[in-house]
């Protein structure tokens, strides 16, 4: 029988709204960097086939660069793939890791909180602002920087809830092997 079968009811759901939210972020991500990789080759079409070089794919680039960042950022927070250090958990007994790890989840979901709140002020400051050649509101720059600081807080809120549950599952990519 698998583990989750027997998970109370409320964290099953849990896992679900955060895996729904996870491969919204990997498909968004997904989406936005195919986006980008077709209008890089119409500019590189324009500039030397049409001798007429588009010019808003530069901001339309760097506003995919920050869906495709942040919301990838999320997501591996998620699925605890973002880049961490391991040796220190590595080389000392688990009842230290276990604090090791509830330290950097509660700094995770502190980073993520901040991320979101600044990013919201940010993004609310700068919404009536118009990026230049694009005519799009300058907000969007920083609207995936807000998300993805939810979606951190979130993620590592629901990291600790499992580990204080006795249902935590991730191992180090170092235990993996």
């Amino acid at each position: 029988m698998d583990n989750r079968d027997t998970e109370p009811a409320a964290l099953r759901l849990m896992d679900r709204l955060f895996d729904l939210l996870s491969r919204a972020c990997f498909l968004l991500a997904g989406i936005a960097l195919v986006v980008m990789t077709a209008i890089f080759a119409w500019l590189v079409f324009g500039r030397y086939v049409l001798n007429d070089t588009p010019t808003w794919v530069e901001q339309v680039s760097l506003l995919l660069v920050m869906v495709i960042a942040f919301l990838g950022a999320a997501a591996g927070v998620k699925e605890n793939t973002h880049l961490s250090v391991v040796i220190f958990r590595s080389m000392v007994p688990s009842w230290l890791r276990t604090i090791f790890v509830i330290v950097s989840d509660l700094l995770m979901a502190v980073f993520g909180a901040m991320m979101f709140w600044y990013g919201w002020e940010l993004t609310a400051f700068k919404w009536k602002t118009l990026i230049p050649l694009i005519q799009w509101s300058e907000g969007l720059r920083s609207l995936p920087l807000t998300i993805c600081g939810a979606l951190l807080f979130l993620f590592s809120v629901g990291h600790l809830i499992r580990l204080f549950l006795g249902r935590d599952t991730r191992q180090d990519s170092i235990e993996q092997g």
